[in-house]
């Protein structure tokens, strides 16, 4: 016997239909944040070409808030800026630099001799020289190192290394010393010309004095193209530079420079008309041509 397909006995109404076709027709609305999702995927290009917009829109509102731009600097700018400073700062002063740059190029020689009585080596006398070649050439002057039997010299960091005399130049005092063992950062001095050398230059001289050093002391050139005689009138030096800073016994050999630290002479005596042997205020130097003429070159 056939199955009988049973259907509910209830009926309708006419809205109740319409409104249940309508469902059918229309898909559910979603939840906001999800219909908010989905607009963003939709026009992400658009959205994000629009945020840019604002945001340089908005840079540019707010800049005149950060602050003026920067003027142009001026010379009076720039001229108050140099005032504070000098008004502010103290500079090194030029006898200071000029020391500092030949400090590393001034040596201490020592004559020695030997001492029977002691068996050994002594010291005779001593005075100053300065290196003029990386090398180890040293100049310095023929009476600081005449007579010796041994000649030493002490750099600028203690090292000491014997040194024989390479070349004398009688007739303007001046020895060539070259060094055995030299220090691995040896500077050589720079030597100016005397050519613009003038009457009232700042000058520096550099050596031991008595031992003591190295010491720097300053003043200027007094004259120029000077005669001196050795005080035992062994011989007469010419063209010499005079200058009045201190110089005494153990300057000789030692470099006179410019304010720049530029060798421009040869310390080479003093003049005192009394036994005492030290300064009063005059003492002479040979031009470096000269002595550049004793190691058989002209840097000029």
């Amino acid at each position: 016997m056939s199955k009988v397909t049973l259907y509910s006995r209830s009926v309708r109404s006419r809205a109740t239909a319409d409104a249940d076709a309508a469902a059918i027709a229309a898909p559910p609305r979603l939840p906001l944040r999800q219909r908010a999702a989905a607009f963003v995927r939709r026009h992400e290009r658009a959205l994000w070409v629009c945020g840019v917009a604002l945001l340089i829109g908005g840079f540019f509102a707010a800049r005149p808030h950060f602050g003026t731009a920067p003027r142009e600097l001026t010379q009076d700018d720039i001229d108050a800026a140099v005032m504070h400073t000098l008004d502010t700062k103290t500079p090194p002063s030029l006898y200071a630099k000029a020391f500092e740059a030949i400090r590393p190029s001034v040596v201490r020689v020592k004559n020695m001799t030997y001492d029977q009585d002691e068996e050994g080596d002594r010291e005779r006398g001593s005075g100053t020289g300065v290196v003029i070649l990386d090398k180890g050439v040293i100049l310095t002057n023929l009476h600081v190192v005449s007579g010796a039997k041994r000649v030493t010299v002490e750099f600028f960091d203690g090292l000491v290394s014997e040194a024989v005399v390479t070349g004398v130049q009688a007739e303007n005092d001046l020895a060539v010393l070259q060094a055995k063992t030299l220090p691995d950062d040896l500077v050589p001095a720079t030597l100016r010309s005397t050519t613009d050398l003038a009457v009232g230059d700042h000058v520096v001289a550099v050596g031991f004095p008595f031992g003591i050093g190295p010491s720097a002391s300053a003043g200027i050139v007094s004259g120029l193209r000077r005669e001196y005689r050795s005080p035992q009138g062994k011989r007469v030096l010419t063209n010499l530079i005079q200058f009045d800073a201190a110089a005494n016994p153990g300057n000789s050999g030692g470099p006179l420079v410019t304010a720049d630290g530029e060798v421009v002479g040869i310390v080479t005596g003093i003049l005192n008309p009394t036994p005492q042997n030290v300064f009063i205020g005059i003492g002479f130097a040979v031009p470096i041509e000269n002595a550049a003429a004793a190691v058989g070159l002209s840097p000029f």
